[in-house]
């Protein structure tokens, strides 16, 4: 299976940035791969950067609305799976929200961030509400996927909460800055996550020099043992493609020991805290 993460920087023409997401996802596609991830607000610039929320609130898409729709196209043209990341509007609530579409070009479902964040260039709480869809895994016919939308993969609970789910493949859409955290903290992470919760982590950051940011590019994925294959370019628009085997969640160490060892209830009670 060939997985694609498309690693573009954003204008401050959205109609310009979406076409150019529609140009590099037909590209993917057509280069045979099975499942194609964007960034964090892949269509957008990035508007928590700014404390004043109301001047950008407008933006926010409905889901379905007409991004997903033009996703669905190409989904359901290359019989590809897309995730996306889009500021989502649901009534007078705002969303970071993943929206996963189906081979088909249905929607299957949207992953919604639940760990909002605040501090400077970051001011995310302004913006969007926490999540109420859970740690949703989506069973595809290129396996089970889960997303973990940026600030959420700092959270232990979270990420073992897809591979309870049944999660072969979790998908990061992220917006990290250059210069935001420790050379190799993130990737430490994120390869860490994937090694204790037996599953392959795709990380899919944001790139480009916006007003109070510059982001990193260099996403990346981790298999099950926590191992890199594939790295995409620091600092620069890329399609990172990388061909995983889903045997390799089963044979991994979660799979035959660490999940199987568990003893949770000597310490839900603690977890819940």
């Amino acid at each position: 299976m060939k997985i694609a993460l498309i690693q573009l920087s954003c204008s401050e023409d959205k109609s310009e940035n979406l076409q150019r997401g529609i140009q590099a996802a037909r590209e993917a596609a057509e280069s045979g791969a099975n499942i194609i991830c964007f960034a964090e607000l892949a269509f957008e610039p990035f508007y928590p950067q700014y404390k004043d929320a109301q001047e950008f609130l407008h933006h926010a898409e409905l889901i379905p609305g007409p991004i997903t729709e033009a996703f669905s196209e190409i989904a359901a043209e290359f019989e590809s799976i897309i995730v996306l990341n889009l500021f989502e509007r649901d009534g007078n609530k705002t969303y970071d929200s993943s929206p996963v579409i189906n081979t088909d070009g249905s929607i299957l479902g949207v992953t919604r961030m639940i760990h909002i964040t605040d501090y400077e260039c970051f001011h995310e709480q302004q913006y969007y509400i926490p999540g109420d869809h859970g740690a949703p895994v989506y069973d595809t016919p290129f396996g089970k996927i889960g997303i973990a939308i940026c600030y959420d993969r700092h959270y232990p609970e979270y990420m073992r909460a897809l591979a309870l789910e049944g999660a072969e493949i979790v998908f990061i859409p992220q917006a990290g800055a250059v210069g935001e955290w420790p050379e190799g903290l993130y990737e430490a992470e994120i390869r860490t996550a994937a090694f204790q919760n037996g599953y392959f982590a795709a990380l899919c950051n944001r790139v480009g020099k916006e007003p109070k940011l510059t982001f990193a590019g260099g996403s990346f994925v981790s298999n099950p043992s926590g191992y890199i294959l594939a790295r995409a370019e620091q600092e620069k628009e890329d399609i990172l493609y990388c061909n995983i085997n889903l045997t390799e969640v089963e044979n991994s160490h979660a799979k035959k020991l660490f999940l199987r060892d568990r003893r949770p209830y000597l310490y839900a009670d603690w977890l819940a805290k």
